[in-house]
């Protein structure tokens, strides 16, 4: 087979074994699955995660895998859709830099339905997961910004060749079927950034794992695929990008990893907005001033910020998660920035609402997406001004590992699963060294 882009990230895949990843890799591999299992338990309860649930079940093909936080057991196809639903529907899941990816859900997803379906160690779903990430993130650092810009959502569209790989890995596919793969994952990529604020932008997400899993599995019995999917004059690259950038994909491949610039959310939105929620926080500590008082409100970012957030005129909670007017308002307002005050019922506050229509934008390119400053001017003159350089939960101040397993207890009682959180923490940490990584879902289910 000739040697393209596509067959060599393929041949990567094949080749790699665990004694090929760097410890700190390995250590953000854990990090990722603890976010990943802790945002999932908050959304297994949602009510839209509810809704697909039941109809899910009507067409379900047979017990084999679990959901998270749930007592149903569905086909793995079907569990790996609904679960990647679970993890995003938040919009609280991990977050790649600087493409804005959501690396972990479409891939842990795909990967841990398989997991219960045959016996698979720790390890091996570790590589898998490295690996998974690894694709989509270099894939997707070959076509942003201009993909996202466009109108693409990046986790469906990029995720679907993350869970492809890395079910293909644990299946033990060649390089020329991860080829064919990345084939049927080309043909299945979709998400809209259109439905941003919606819970249709969880059906991508659900859609890149499922997908990706079907992908491979199909490419294991024979489904083949172009020999370009990726780079081919109509393959993924050139038909979802501009002018795509191929050293991205190759460049360095075993050497820089993607996992390295993944990042966790203290605040469940847009993660443009969590310098922002943190500069209103500090600011509204120890007020002595009302909210009656304020005249307007500045924000200076990257102008990202002002495209990706600025949305005045929104009704649910789950738009007020890309919402500067709802961040600043109910963080000014309340001192609190979690998944309360995120809700439906907080959006309906009209003393919050009343905040919205002075909240100005000031675009300065200069501004990292993880910097901003907020400036509120009060009807008497008087100013409060907090800048600030870089955002906790960014690359450069990055959630601890206490803080990450505390946000599981936290969401795993928000969502009232009724799962024992310190079990799973502890088998996840451990996962390296277990011998069935399927038994996870196990103590994630009811």
């Amino acid at each position: 087979m000739t040697q393209t882009l596509s067959h060599q990230l393929a041949q990567f895949i094949e080749r790699a074994t665990w004694s090929d990843i760097p410890a700190h890799v390995r250590h953000e591999a854990h990090r990722a699955l603890v976010n990943y299992f802790a945002v999932s338990l908050a959304g297994c309860s949602d009510l839209d995660v509810v809704r697909a649930a039941t109809l899910f079940s009507r067409f379900n093909g047979g017990g084999e895998a679990h959901l998270i936080g749930r007592a149903e057991v569905m086909d793995m196809l079907s569990a790996a859709s609904l679960n990647a639903m679970s993890a995003n529907v938040f919009d609280y899941d991990d977050t790649h830099i600087p493409t804005i990816l959501h690396p972990t859900a479409p891939v842990a997803a795909a990967l841990f339905a398989l997991a219960e379906t045959r016996v698979i160690s720790g390890e091996q779903l570790l590589l898998a997961f490295v690996l998974g990430v690894e694709v989509e993130c270099r894939i997707a650092m070959a076509i942003s910004p201009e993909h996202y810009r466009r109108g693409w959502h990046i986790t469906a569209t990029c995720g679907v060749f993350g869970a492809a790989a890395a079910v293909g890995k644990v299946l033990g596919l060649d390089a020329r079927q991860l080829v064919w793969a990345f084939g049927n994952a080309s043909a299945q990529a979709s998400g809209l950034v259109e439905t941003l604020g919606s819970a249709a932008k969880s059906i991508g997400v659900g859609n890149a794992a499922r997908n990706g899993l079907l992908s491979a599995l199909l490419a294991k019995e024979g489904f083949a695929g172009p020999d370009q999917p990726l780079e081919g004059e109509r393959g993924f690259l050139n038909v979802f990008g501009e002018q795509p950038r191929l050293d991205e994909i190759s460049v360095g491949l075993g050497e820089r990893w993607a996992l390295s610039a993944n990042t966790y959310k203290p605040y469940p939105c847009g993660v443009v907005l969590n310098p922002v929620i943190q500069a209103c926080l500090e600011l509204g500590r120890d007020r002595s001033w009302a909210l009656e008082d304020i005249q307007r409100i500045e924000l200076t970012g990257h102008p990202l910020l002002r495209q990706r957030t600025d949305r005045p005129d929104i009704r649910l909670g789950r738009e007020s998660q890309v919402s500067a007017q709802h961040a600043v308002a109910v963080s000014l307002a309340t001192g609190r920035a979690g998944l309360a005050e995120f809700s439906d019922a907080a959006v309906s506050d009209q003393r919050l609402r009343a905040l919205y229509g002075r909240l100005q934008f000031v675009d300065d390119a200069d501004y990292p997406v993880e910097s901003a400053q907020v400036r509120i001017v009060f009807h008497s003159g008087s100013v409060l001004t907090r800048n600030l350089d870089v955002s906790l939960g960014s690359l450069d101040a990055p959630l601890s590992d206490h803080f990450l397993e505390d946000k599981l207890r936290d969401l795993n009682a928000y969502g009232r699963s009724g799962c024992e959180p310190q079990p799973l923490i502890d088998a996840l940490w451990k996962l390296e060294h277990s011998n069935d990584a399927g038994a996870l879902m196990r103590l994630a289910s009811l």
